[in-house]
Order: C-alpha cells, then structure tokens, then sequence
C-alpha cells in the first residue's frame, strides 16, 4: 500500500520519495515537495480530510527545515516542502485514492 501511495504521489509534479529504495519501514511514506512549504499543503490535506505531517518525525513541530533531511542531503528549501503520511493496517484503497485526490487538489491550488 506505501509503494501504491507512493506512486501516486510520484505522479505529481515536483514529488519526490525521501530515500527511494532504502530500507524503510511499510506504513511510512515521506515526500519532499518542489516550490510548496509544509504548513501551506497541510492546510488543505486536513480541510480534505487527511491527516499528515510536515518533515521527519524526530523534527515534528519545527519551523526550520529539518536537521535529518539537511544532513540526508536535501537542500533546505526543498526540506521545508516535505510531507509524511502514515498508513494504518486499516488503511483501504478507497483511502489512499482519497488522499493521491486531495494532494493533487491542494498541489493545483497552490501552484496557481
């Protein structure tokens, strides 16, 4: 169900999966987003409905970039523009259909 999510994401303009092909945990997705800030997309993710997060977990909370994904290598502009999402074992198709929808939604929105 992640790589389901993640695909979908992929598929939006200016998406990229944080550490691609390393070992990472099932249930756990996390995106950096070209030219949007965290804050701006959760708005729109929590007005659809969706919950998530901006940055890596261990940085919740901070208004700088995050530490981690500086020192991962990920230029702090682009940091300030990541997304988390965490699936649940309860989560459906019909949810990851409704969230790929909303993030599009937000990311047109925001890009116009």
């Amino acid at each position: 169900r992640r790589d389901r999510l993640e695909s979908g994401l992929m598929a939006l303009s200016g998406v990229t999966v944080t550490a691609q092909g390393a070992p990472r945990l099932a249930g756990h997705c996390h995106v950096t987003i070209e030219g949007v800030r965290s804050e701006e997309i959760l708005v729109l993710l929590d007005r659809a409905g969706i919950c998530a997060a901006a940055g890596a977990a261990c940085a919740s909370g901070a208004p700088q970039a995050s530490h981690v994904l500086v020192a991962m290598g990920i230029d702090e502009r682009r940091a300030r523009g990541s997304l988390r999402l965490t699936l649940a074992p309860s989560t459906t198709d019909a949810d990851i259909d409704a969230a790929l929808l909303a993030a599009e939604s937000a990311l047109n929105h925001l890009r116009r």
